[in-house]
């Protein structure tokens, strides 16, 4: 008896020694590797566990902690009482972190079929989403319940999720050699993402053509549908294998505000040409309770949606401050000849993989921005002018990323396109090009992202290229790059210290195919 006890006493001892051990070895790929450890010794990790395994129990506490997250903030809004603020930043925490919970149910669905790409692509909105829920709650901490709240998400649920996302991204350049494993590294230390990883097909996504309309929307008659709104309402829910829901909105202005929930997935607009097909509204910020996220005049969520020949737009005025056009939460979106107009905060490219092609995009400040994984291919970028007084001076910036974590898959890429003015702001340039100045980006998050690769940049860009946001926020964490641009606003000589030249090797890994794996979307 004192022998068995004795094998069995050193076998648990043993045991409990090796889940520890591949805890802790798997935990070593996170930026938080002592909460990792802690928060998944708890009995979520199962006995004598894989690697994989330790990443699924990862994602479920991920998962265990924002259904926490939603608890405590459904006791904020029942608490509320007439707090309008506070009340409707609940809500939309509350919107925000079901589309996060969403995403994360998708990522742990299909992590076993080794859709890595996709589990990380998913993830890293779900993170994101996150992150701007606890951006809201800042704005009316004056509550205790509202400080916890904020305290859980920042150091277990944000955590917890950054800690999955990174032993993906070791995972899928390892597999389960976790001995391997290591902390989410950037472009700035010298890591570029494997290439190669799509299906080689060559196909590159864009709406078809040829579809017949299920609905058409037309203006002053003659159409089953007079806004656009009421036709989305109409498509089917869940839609999927392979069909899309082709919306034929008819030459008009649509002056409404369209909403294209979660659940509308693989929705098509297609307008009859830019200038002639346009949405257009005026949300803005100055609105009583309005965020920038609820001022687009379209916003989409549903998945799959596309959008072909037509304007979007946003009139508020240069002096509104952000007032979206086009706002995309939709994975494997895509935006063909369009359109879309705005000054600040134009299009809002919020989250997962987006593609923009052949489309002109006009705005001043931060006009392209989120947290998006976006590529924008043969697109003509215009800036506007700001100030109609041509004495006075303003710094335009075209992009404004919003990476929050190294191991999140997003960034912006822009592919063969051309940066210029407007005619109306050119002039303004060409009297004083001194105090008119553009640059291609700058870091609205820590590890912001945006490339120019093949890109014509005129006369316009600052020699200087790239914008600080606020001192030294940001400068030795994010990755601006640039390759192969032309244009006399292309000359790299007179570059910030903290921009990069891409290296030829490694331009690939912006490709469509790699960036947001184009080449695997249907």
């Amino acid at each position: 008896m004192t022998s068995s006890f004795h094998f069995l006493f050193c076998f648990f001892i043993g045991a409990a020694a090796y889940h520890q051990t591949a805890i802790q070895e798997a935990c070593k790929a996170t930026r938080w590797p002592e909460s990792c450890q802690l928060s998944l010794s708890s009995g979520l990790v199962p006995a004598d566990p894989s690697p994989f395994q330790i990443l699924r129990s990862a994602l479920t506490l991920s998962s265990k902690n924002l259904g926490t997250t939603k608890f405590m903030l459904r006791a904020i809004l029942h608490y509320a009482g007439s707090n309008h603020n506070l009340t409707t930043t609940a809500k939309l925490c509350l919107q925000t972190l079901g589309n996060s919970a969403y995403r994360l149910r998708s990522a742990e669905e299909v992590l076993p079929r080794n859709r890595i790409k996709d589990a990380r692509a998913w993830t890293s909105a779900a993170l994101s989403y996150q992150f701007n829920c606890l951006s809201g709650l800042k704005k009316v901490n004056d509550t205790q319940m509202v400080g916890k709240t904020m305290l859980f998400m920042n150091n277990t649920l944000m955590t917890s999720t950054s800690n999955a996302l990174s032993m993906m991204m070791s995972y899928e350049d390892f597999g389960n050699r976790s001995r391997w494993w290591r902390t989410p590294r950037t472009e700035r230390e010298g890591f570029w993402e494997s290439v190669g990883g799509g299906s080689g097909s060559g196909h590159e996504p864009g709406v078809p053509t040829g579809l017949k309309a299920n609905v058409t929307v037309c203006k002053g008659g003659g159409c089953k549908y007079s806004t656009v709104q009421r036709a989305v309402n109409a498509a089917p829910d869940n839609l999927g294998g392979g069909r899309r829901f082709f919306i034929l909105i008819k030459e008009g202005v649509y002056e409404e505000t369209v909403r294209v929930p979660l659940a509308k997935r693989n929705v098509v607009f297609v307008g009859e040409g830019m200038g002639k097909t346009v949405i257009t509204g005026s949300l803005n910020v100055g609105q009583l309770g309005m965020t920038t996220y609820d001022t687009a005049t379209v916003g989409v969520v549903g998945d799959g949606f596309m959008a072909r020949d037509l304007t979007i737009q946003n009139t508020a005025g240069p002096d509104a401050q952000q007032a979206v056009a086009f706002r995309s939460d939709s994975d494997l979106s895509v935006v063909e000849n369009c359109e879309l107009i705005g000054n600040q905060d134009t299009v809002y490219a919020h989250s997962l993989r987006q593609l923009y092609k052949s489309c002109i995009i006009k705005g001043n400040v931060d006009f392209i921005f989120g947290n998006s994984a976006a590529v924008f291919h043969n697109c003509t970028i215009l800036v506007r002018p700001r100030q109609l007084d041509p004495e006075k001076g303003e710094n335009n910036v075209v992009a404004a990323h919003g990476r929050t974590d190294p191991a999140q898959t997003t960034g912006f890429v822009f592919h063969e396109c051309v940066v210029n003015g407007t005619e109306d702001y050119m002039q303004l340039f060409r009297k004083n090009p001194s105090v008119h100045r553009t640059f291609l980006g700058r870091p609205w998050k820590e590890f912001s992202r945006s490339v120019f690769v093949r890109c014509k940049l005129e006369a316009l860009v600052s020699p200087l290229g790239w914008m600080p946001w606020d001192g030294d926020f940001a400068l030795k964490t994010l990755y601006f790059g640039e390759f192969g641009n032309s244009g006399l606003g292309s000359n790299m000589s007179g570059r910030v210290m903290w921009s990069s030249q891409i290296p030829l090797d490694h331009v690939t890994t912006y490709s469509l195919q790699n960036f947001i794996q184009g080449d695997d979307w249907r």
